[in-house]
């Protein structure tokens, strides 16, 4: 060209901004001879919109104000940009530069403001700047980014009122808004009444108001009208849709219809992993790990959503190994990072096991990859370390944790019950209340467990009392089992018939099997005859309840009551659940079942068996002859 002008030297610098060459487009930039806001709106926009560029963006923008090119564009552009980092600090500096330059009046000015501060986490400033602003200056765009910055916040009332405001200004995102709102956060029937009421008031329905009434109706699980929906769709065509698509697909596999499902997906979303995933955990969740693991091989790419579903299906299926090698299989890959959620899954697994060795490198994973530390995390973290019998790690996680909550003083109190810690856990309780968390009920089941294996009943009966006296908690079946376990451990079967008879509950199978055990420990099988025709009525199919009284009336010596209760379990044909234990040697996982034989060093297992049990044969005899010794002497 013999003479370039401002809007061809424009053309070309965006030509190379579209085809992400950043140092081409930053040559020309800096070669242009005129600049006007265009050219430096188009490096801005560029920058912004992407990825590792974000440094270069805020210098650009930091130019611009010199070179006085700052306009509207620019400013929501670096608001958006400022949304996404959530850097409340440089939106709060960007706002009041809008204040200064006049640039804060516009309708999409006051948009992008309240979109940047409700996702920055300061929904009052969003709800300042919207009640602040002159009538004039909202709009349907503001008023949209206000009903969705409520919902976001949880404030569905705000949100309504907002909505109901102007219903002149409403279009079809703000129904679709409110739909989708009431929807996620849990009331779908509400949902379910805007999706009417929107064509009645004269709107047309799209995908997303037809994902978002689907979505309610799996929540509720309303088959019948997911059904009429899933016909309007398809009379109107857009059954294609991907949002729509796995919406129907998520519908039938959470209302146990998972034919239907699977033929949307064959007919519809064949490669798309959002409508495969609903898929996989609906026959996760009916232990068919073969037609999930099918489908997840069936996608050429995965994302980290259906990474999450598979292992979480194996987890839930106890099929804790295959869990373990698909995870291998995804850092093997390093395409995928994995999220919270998988690591969460795997810790699961490790405490299912107690496989202190995969937890161990889990966590290194888990701090590895940099994923960061909330209290979820850190939660699953002490969780499994203390189940897997190493309650000092656990405790260490605990203290570097900074996002602390009652959940996770929760998990640490019970790692400690369970190791026999009982002034940790007291102490930090105390810490716990001190720290402003109210205690739940799972921390006075905590407590109480503490109590009951150390034997400490008058601290026992205070936790008890402190739950409905000083905290409104009503107590469980499970609080009012430890109470009588506790009883019973301290040889006070009076106190546990007591608390029997003032149940304000028809005693469950938890409580009685408890209250049988207190019978055992203090050999009155008088009362525990008494329970048995209760007991045996709510769990006659469970053979364990009948070994447990056989066991029972056996340690009395009533060998013709034991001979009554085994004959009863052979009459109902039901059979005592075998014992089952594993433990690792390596990375080889070894289960063995009681009375089986099956496994391969059986021979060798057993001859060191029938050695420790000569040894212990010989020290209990030897301790037997020491003590009748002491009693003569």
């Amino acid at each position: 060209m013999p003479e370039r002008n401002v809007f061809t030297w424009n053309a070309i610098i965006n030509a190379y901004v579209k085809d992400q060459n950043f140092t081409q487009a930053r040559t020309f930039f800096g070669a242009a001879p005129l600049k006007d806001c265009v050219t430096y709106n188009t490096m801005l926009s560029g920058y912004v919109n992407s990825e590792g560029f974000q440094d270069q963006a805020v210098r650009l923008f930091v130019e611009m104000q010199y070179e006085d090119k700052v306009s509207e564009y620019a400013l929501t552009t670096m608001l958006g940009l400022i949304t996404k980092l959530s850097l409340l600090s440089y939106g709060r500096q960007l706002h009041s530069y809008m204040l200064k330059s006049g640039n804060s009046l516009s309708r999409y000015a006051l948009s992008s403001l309240i979109v940047m501060y409700s996702k920055c986490g300061c929904f009052r400033d969003a709800r300042r700047i919207f009640d602040g602003s002159d009538v004039g200056a909202v709009d349907t765009v503001s008023k949209n980014a206000m009903v969705a910055a409520c919902f976001r916040e949880g404030e569905l009332e705000m949100a309504r009122d907002v909505f109901s405001c102007r219903p002149e200004l409403n279009d079809e995102v703000s129904w679709n808004t409110m739909i989708s709102g009431f929807a996620q956060n849990g009331y779908e029937e509400e949902a379910i009444k805007l999706f009417r009421s929107m064509m009645e008031e004269g709107f047309v329905w799209n995908e997303h108001s037809f994902s978002s009434v689907i979505s309610a109706c799996s929540g509720v699980k309303n088959l019948k009208l997911g059904k009429e929906i899933h016909a309007w769709i398809l009379k109107e065509g857009m059954s294609l849709h991907p949002f729509i698509s796995s919406s129907i697909i998520n519908l039938y596999c959470k209302c146990g219809l998972l034919n239907y499902a699977y033929s949307v997906c064959a007919t519809t979303q064949k490669e798309n992993p959002f409508a495969i995933t609903p898929l996989i955990v609906g026959y996760s969740g009916m232990g068919n790990m073969l037609e999930a693991r099918r489908l997840f091989d069936s996608l050429p790419e995965k994302n980290h959503v259906v990474w999450t579903a598979i292992i979480s299906g194996y987890v839930k299926a106890h099929q804790c190994e295959d869990a373990f090698q698909l995870f291998r299989e995804l850092m093997t890959q390093g395409k995928t990072i994995p999220d919270e959620l998988i690591f969460i899954n795997l810790l699961g697994a490790c405490t299912v096991h107690a496989t202190f060795n995969y937890g161990k490198q889990i966590h290194a994973c888990i701090l590895r990859t940099g994923t960061e530390m909330d209290a979820k995390l850190a939660n699953s973290l002490v969780d499994m370390y203390s189940k897997c019998g190493n309650v000092t790690y656990a405790q260490r996680v605990f203290q570097l944790a900074v996002d602390r909550d009652s959940i996770l003083y929760n998990s640490m109190i019970a790692g400690y019950a369970l190791h026999g810690y009982e002034n940790e856990a007291i102490q930090l309780f105390s810490q716990m209340t001190e720290q402003g968390f109210q205690p739940d009920a799972v921390t006075f089941l905590a407590l109480l467990s503490v109590c009951r294996h150390r034997g400490l009943v008058k601290m026992g009966e205070k936790y008890f009392f402190s739950m409905t006296g000083d905290y409104k908690i009503s107590p469980e079946t499970d609080h009012y089992a430890s109470m009588i376990d506790l009883y019973g451990r301290a040889n006070q079967l009076d106190k546990a018939v007591s608390l029997m008879e003032k149940l304000p509950v028809e005693p469950d199978a938890v409580i009685l099997g408890a209250f049988l055990n207190a019978c055992k420990m203090n050999r009155n099988a008088e009362l525990a005859k008494a329970a048995e025709n209760k007991l045996l009525q709510i769990e006659g199919e469970n053979g364990s309840r009948y070994a447990q009284l056989a066991g029972i009336y056996a340690s009395e010596g009533k060998w013709n009551e034991m001979g009554r209760v085994m004959k009863m379990m052979r009459g109902k044909e039901v059979k005592k659940t075998a014992g089952c234990s594993w433990l690792y040697v390596g990375d080889t996982v070894h289960t063995f079942i009681s009375g089986d034989r099956s496994h391969s060093d059986n021979k060798a297992i057993y001859i060191i068996l029938g050695c420790l049990i000569k040894e212990l044969t010989k020290l209990s005899a030897t301790i037997f002859l020491e003590e009748e010794l002491a009693t003569l002497c």
